[in-house]
């Protein structure tokens, strides 16, 4: 006799094949995917009343009381903000006035540095190697300086470049920068007019740096000696004849007996008149 088999849950029973499973093409409309509502979380518990700006005003103002109790009594005080206030105007002018200055400063290097722009670079870095071998020499300097005046190297150039130097040096507040500079400024400046001026002024500079400022008699024969060197003593004749008159032809003349017009000169003698001299003898 044949049983029956269980009945099966309900769970487990096969359910129909759905007609959308059996066709992987179709689509499925949009319409029918359930929608979550994400709005549902940020619902308020319970409902929001308007806030007045006068209310938010007082309660500021309430924060505001809170937070300032620490604060030092002073800071109540209506005459310490003020005097505050003024300290925070004085602060900005000085700084507003350390900028300016800082500005000027600044302007005033970069005339510095532009003016030697105008002349050639190649001088210009020539220039600059020969007073920083001044600079360098130390005690030396003046030999150095002469040598370079023999050489003709000292041109205005070499002044605008010491003066750039001792204009950087003031600004910088420099002071034995600027004695020194300022000594050599002088002394490059006065060899450089010696050597334009003319053979009387040059001889006069040298008498008076002979002058040590002591005793005027000794100055006075170094002035004599070195009057000697320059204008050496000339032979008496040559103060009443001119330059190149040969005495010994006038002397020939005038024992022949002829006579000597005072057109001819010395170096207009020609030999037609010796030989005729000759003849008649």
């Amino acid at each position: 006799m044949i049983t029956a088999a269980p009945a099966l849950p309900m769970f487990l029973r096969l359910c129909p094949a759905s007609p959308f499973l059996l066709r992987p093409s179709l689509h499925v409309p949009s319409s029918r995917r359930p929608t979550p509502s994400r709005l549902s979380s940020f619902r308020p518990a319970r409902p929001l009343f308007p806030i007045s700006a006068v209310e938010k005003t007082n309660e500021a103002a309430a924060a505001g009381e809170g937070e300032l109790e620490g604060m030092p009594p002073e800071f109540y005080d209506e005459e310490w903000q003020a005097r505050q206030r003024e300290r925070t105007k004085e602060w900005h002018a000085y700084r507003q006035k350390e900028e300016a200055e800082e500005e000027r400063i600044t302007n005033e290097y970069r005339e510095i540095g532009m003016r030697l722009k105008a002349y050639p670079q190649e001088e210009v870095r020539k220039a600059r190697i020969l007073v920083s071998s001044f600079i360098r020499a130390g005690g030396d300097v003046e030999e150095e300086i002469e040598k370079a005046a023999e050489r003709g190297e000292l041109t205005e150039l070499v002044l605008m470049v010491i003066w750039n130097r001792l204009d950087i040096a003031r600004r910088d507040d420099e002071r034995d920068a600027i004695r020194s500079l300022d000594l050599l400024y002088r002394r490059v400046e006065t060899e450089i007019l010696k050597s334009e001026a003319t053979p009387a002024m040059r001889l006069l500079n040298d008498l008076l740096n002979l002058h040590d400022g002591g005793d005027n008699e000794k100055w006075l024969k170094k002035c004599r000696k070195r009057m000697l060197e320059v204008f050496p003593r000339e032979d008496p004749f040559t103060v009443v004849f001119p330059a190149g008159f040969n005495m010994e032809n006038v002397c020939y003349f005038s024992l022949s007996g002829l006579p000597i017009s005072s057109e001819d000169s010395v170096q207009d003698l020609s030999k037609s008149s010796i030989t005729n001299l000759q003849k008649i003898h």
